[in-house]
């Protein structure tokens, strides 16, 4: 037993726990940059978006179907995964910086938000050119909820997405529910369908703007003959 009593015999343990240490941690680092463990998206359908509830943010809130949103025009929409967060911010000037395009297709742009936290909301319109209206049951960030959690902290690209929209000139705050995460639909009138389906797969995964305008491009004018079809 004299190796108890040799002081490297301790000194290599403590090294081997120390290594391993390290080794797990830099294996748990690289699998967190991956998309392993990232929460897979199940794709809507037209049905399902169609049949959601939304409430406008007026003192005596309206409510009505989604689908009245993009059944004569079609219609790009933004599911806002936090209006105080300055990543949502900086996605929500992106699309609007495509608003006089869709003008030009006759496309609305419109946002939804899953609440409505003290003026979250008002300091959001500022950087997002469209309607803004409240989906109470979250129904925009499904079919089937994904959620990102502290994970989100160790991803270099969330990391780089912060210092991309900081570098931007966005700030935010820390006010309502950001875990869950948004996305972006481009929706043809009638039963077109959906053209564009963008899932927020990280904080600050924003959607790509010629991919928005491509799908825009796509839709086909209503006419009184294709909705007796």
């Amino acid at each position: 037993m004299s190796f108890l009593q040799d002081p490297s015999f301790f000194t290599m343990g403590m090294w081997s726990i120390g290594a391993g240490a390290i080794g797990a941690a830099a294996l748990a680092l690289l699998l967190a940059n991956t998309d392993v463990f990232l929460p897979k998206p199940q794709k809507a359908t037209l049905e399902y978006l169609e049949d959601i509830d939304l409430k406008t943010l007026e003192k005596e809130p309206m409510t009505f179907k989604a689908k009245a949103l993009w059944e004569n025009n079609g219609a790009v929409i933004m599911a806002v995964r936090r209006p105080g967060c300055f990543l949502c911010r900086e996605e929500a000037a992106d699309l609007s910086s495509l608003k006089p395009k869709l003008d030009e297709l006759g496309i609305p742009l419109y946002a939804v938000v899953k609440e409505e936290v003290k003026t979250e909301v008002k300091d959001f319109q500022p950087y997002f050119k469209g309607e803004i209206f409240l989906d109470e049951k979250k129904k925009f960030y499904g079919p089937e909820r994904r959620k990102m959690m502290f994970m989100g902290f160790v991803r270099l690209g969330v990391w780089y997405n912060f210092f991309r929209a900081r570098s931007g000139g966005f700030s935010g705050n820390l006010e309502g529910e950001g875990f869950i995460l948004g996305g972006v639909f481009v929706v043809g009138p009638g039963k077109q369908g959906i053209l564009l389906e963008h899932r927020e797969k990280e904080f600050g995964d924003k959607v790509n703007l010629v991919s928005v305008l491509e799908a825009a491009r796509k839709i086909k004018p209503q006419t009184s003959a294709s909705e007796k079809k």
